[in-house]
Parts: structure tokens; C-alpha cells; sequence
């Protein structure tokens, strides 16, 4: 049963070593994540586990390790040959942070996946025996500013405040899939996996809301209580 969500972006450059003189601009950010990851201990979780977007599924056990350097420094988290994609990589990258396991595993979703498929993930994952608790790795709109990587649509702003109100409200939202992808929300199919999860009710308390390069990155808790930590 899930008992406790986290929800964080993936950039790369949430690593310092990417940003270079430029990494105190998300030091925020960073902090937010951490933060977000914490209230995953405070639940007190039997299973941890992590979900992000890929080009392809796949499962990748506690112990996976993934490395930055496709874009541009091989910082690597963990041992072994890097394997996690990148949104799974900055997950593991929260969780050593905080000196937390992915004891549940790492799991990719693919960017284009079916509301069916990630149901069927979501169900699942919150299905493993005990107490369950989820990092879920998920970018907002990349359409928010003529300066974003998809161009402004007047669209974004909207859409990507009402994933950000549904947070703050304890909800995962229902996103459409057409119009998330004419958008740029690289998160939609993780955050359905984290709705079809399922748990609650939740509190929930949105710690980051911007998009410092035309990207929407916003991190949230959910859990019971969660107004009450803050």
C-alpha cells in the first residue's frame, strides 16, 4: 500500500558538476529534493521505490548505478556499470543524498507509455507487501517561455499550475496524453504511474514551484500529515 509519494525533476544539471559557476541557481532546487526525499524516511516505508521516464521501460534493481556523463561530466552515482537512465540516475542521486536505498528498485516508464500501461505499473509497484513509498522523477511543461526548449504555448502556464495545485492538494493529477506531449511534460506518464498507485488520502505540500530555464520543475510531498512537518 503506498503510504507516502515524493515528486522531484530530473535535469541533469541538478548535478553541480554539470552547472559549473551556475549551480547556486538551483541550490533551491536541490534543497527541495532533499527535503522531499526525507519525508520518505519520516513514513517509515517497508519498500522504497523510484519511478521516472525513459525511452523504454524497464526495472533496475536497488544496486542499479547511472552516470551523467551523456551530458558532458561522468558523474556517476553508484558502483558498477551505469545503467539507469537519466531521470532514474537523478533519483539515485536524491536518495544518496539523504543516505536512503532504493530497496524496491529503480523503475522506467517509457515517455509514450498508455494510461493502461502505467496503470498497470502504478497498481503493481503499490501492491508489494507492507508499506510503500514512492520517488517519482517528473518535469513539468517544457512550453513556458519563448526561451524553453518547446517554444511558449499559452497553454503551458495553465496546464502546468494545475499539475502543481493538484499536488499541493494531495492528488496526483489526470493528465491527458496528446496534449502532455504537445506540451513537453516529460513527467506525464510517471506522475499517472504515481495516480494509479493510488493510497490515501494524502496531505500534500508543494516545497519548489519554477521554471529557471523555461522548464517547469516543482517538488512535492505526499502523505498524511505532511502540512504538519512543515
Amino acid at each position: 500500500m503506498l503510504v507516502a509519494a515524493a515528486v522531484c525533476p530530473h535535469p541533469p544539471l541538478m548535478a553541480p558538476e554539470l552547472a559549473g559557476a551556475a549551480a547556486g541557481e538551483l541550490d533551491g532546487l536541490r534543497a527541495a529534493c532533499a527535503a522531499a526525499a526525507g519525508s520518505l524516511a519520516e513514513a517509515e516505508p517497508d519498500v522504497l521505490v523510484v519511478v521516472g521516464g525513459a525511452q523504454e521501460g524497464g526495472g533496475y534493481g536497488p544496486d542499479a548505478a547511472g552516470s551523467l556523463a551523456p551530458w558532458g561530466v561522468d558523474v556517476r552515482y553508484g558502483d558498477g556499470a551505469p545503467v539507469l537512465p537519466l531521470s532514474l540516475a537523478i533519483g539515485r542521486r536524491i536518495l544518496d543524498g539523504g543516505g536512503l536505498t532504493a530497496s524496491g528498485g529503480f523503475h522506467a516508464v517509457p515517455f509514450d507509455a498508455s494510461p493502461q500501461e502505467c496503470a498497470e505499473l502504478g497498481a503493481r509497484l503499490a501492491d508489494t507487501a507492507g508499506r510503500v513509498a514512492m520517488l517519482v522523477m517528473a518535469d513539468g511543461s517544457a512550453c513556458l517561455t519563448e526561451k524553453s526548449p518547446g517554444y511558449l504555448d499559452p497553454r503551458a502556464q495553465p496546464y502546468n499550475a494545475a499539475i502543481v495545485r493538484a499536488l499541493g492538494r494531495g492528488e496526483a493529477p489526470g493528465l491527458d496524453p496528446r496534449e502532455a506531449r504537445e506540451l513537453g511534460v516529460a513527467g506525464r506518464a510517471a506522475l499517472q504511474v504515481l495516480a494509479a498507485a493510488g493510497g490515501g488520502p494524502f496531505d500534500g505540500e508543494v516545497l519548489y514551484d519554477d521554471a529557471p530555464y523555461g522548464v517547469g520543475y516543482f517538488v512535492a510531498r505526499l502523505g498524511t500529515g505532511t502540512r504538519a512537518r512543515s
